[in-house]
């Protein structure tokens, strides 16, 4: 084994050089950094890791590149003045792939998600490990962030995908966003399941956004992370903030 891929590049310049450490310290020749999704916590990094390993090919679905692409001046703007030194100087695009497959040391990285509605969330499968990441819409013990999809149609999607991913009976799923300490397998499926669900029947059952935080804080009571995406979330899908 003499090849690495790095999949996502971190948020800050210090989320990168820990990324980098790792590789550095695996003795691998880094090919391929893969940018799984369009926000700037899973790209914002690349800058730095390219400036540790120029000769590593940056890479995305050409959904996920779009939306980046849309997104990237209001995300620059928002994010640059509150991270300071932290924040990317110049950030680096990843180029769109024309396939839907990437290889480590000739193992295959399945690209799968990249139609419908959620083509610009993807996930990536590894078969030979049965191990599904790269996904930001799979949570671990922590409120899920909802404000990205705001129709029930979107939602419905996302609920698919996770029954898709489920059906490849995976031994290995590392969340998008989760606590620490959460168990990175198939669990984290079936928790972000049945808090979407839970979420559209309080969403349906609430007048507006204070009403469904406190029902879902009522149905998730041990939840103590994610504040701030039930918030917006909550808000965001009654119709009281533009997201």
């Amino acid at each position: 084994e003499k090849e690495a891929m790095v999949i996502d590049g971190g948020f800050t310049r210090a989320d990168a050089l820990r990324i980098a450490a790792n590789v550095l310290d695996s003795g691998k020749e880094l090919k391929t950094i893969y940018v799984s999704q369009a926000d700037p916590d899973y790209y914002f990094g690349v800058e730095t890791l390219k400036e540790i390993f120029p000769k590593a090919d940056v890479v995305t679905t050409p959904a996920v590149l779009e939306k980046i692409n849309a997104k990237l001046a209001t995300k620059l703007s928002f994010w640059g003045p509150k991270m300071g030194a932290n924040a990317p100087r110049t950030p680096v695009l990843p180029k769109a792939l024309s396939g839907n497959t990437l290889t480590v040391d000739g193992q295959v990285v399945e690209i799968r998600g990249t139609t419908g509605l959620l083509a610009h969330r993807p996930y990536a499968y590894i078969p030979s490990i049965k191990a599904v990441v790269g996904n930001i819409g799979v949570f671990g013990n922590m409120h899920v962030w909802t404000a990205d999809t705001q129709s029930a149609a979107e939602r419905a999607a996302w609920v698919a995908q996770l029954d898709e991913i489920a059906a490849l009976q995976p031994t290995l799923v590392v969340p998008g966003h989760m606590q620490a300490g959460t168990k990175i397998d198939a669990s984290t499926l079936t928790f972000t399941k049945a808090y979407l669900q839970t979420f559209e029947k309080n969403l349906a059952a609430t007048k507006n956004s204070a009403e469904l935080i406190q029902a879902m804080k009522q149905s998730y009571p041990q939840l103590t992370e994610g504040a701030m995406s039930l918030d917006i979330g909550a808000k965001v899908n009654k119709g009281e903030m533009k997201w």
